[in-house]
């Protein structure tokens, strides 16, 4: 029962914990109690809105910063990590395979702020050896909700 909980809060952390219970034939006492104390276990780990920053006309940038670190004796990657995702502009930060070490998903209103951030804080880490920016454009899917939907072609057909 606790992966179809998780599976139905991924999707819709909103959703009203009776009809939950009703979906997984269960009381709404026991998804209730299932819920906490996947909360006390750390299992959920916290609860999200997702928001289009482009219709809330709101400045926001986002950047994707690839990462390559010296790991540290003893801490590989945990600690330069650590630092990074102390940072308050610093939303996301994972151990990635590839030709980088670390994925740093950043924040900021203005590229300026962003580049900045990477020249200025990032790149001076003692353990850091390198970094690629990338700068979110657009999205058209995140956390599995589609953000750029077609739009339908509302013209009559001409035929001659």
């Amino acid at each position: 029962m606790r992966e179809e909980i998780l599976t139905f809060l991924e999707k819709n952390s909103r959703i009203d914990l009776g009809e939950l219970a009703v979906i997984l034939g269960t009381d709404e006492a026991t998804v209730v109690g299932e819920i906490a104390a996947m909360e006390q276990e750390k299992i959920i780990c916290g609860y999200h809105t997702l928001i289009d920053w482009d219709k809330a006309s709101t400045e926001r940038i986002t950047a994707l910063i690839e990462v390559r670190v010296t790991p540290q004796r003893g801490q590989g990657f945990d600690s330069i990590a650590e630092r990074i995702y102390n940072y308050p502009e610093v939303r996301s930060v994972y151990l990635i395979s590839g030709g980088y070490d670390l994925l740093v998903i950043l924040e900021g209103k203005t590229l300026q702020e962003v580049s900045r951030f990477v020249s200025d804080k990032l790149s001076t880490l003692e353990s850091v050896l390198s970094t690629a920016t990338h700068f979110i454009l657009k999205k058209y899917k995140d956390h599995g909700t589609i953000f750029a939907k077609k739009q339908k072609d509302e013209r009559m057909l001409m035929t001659p």
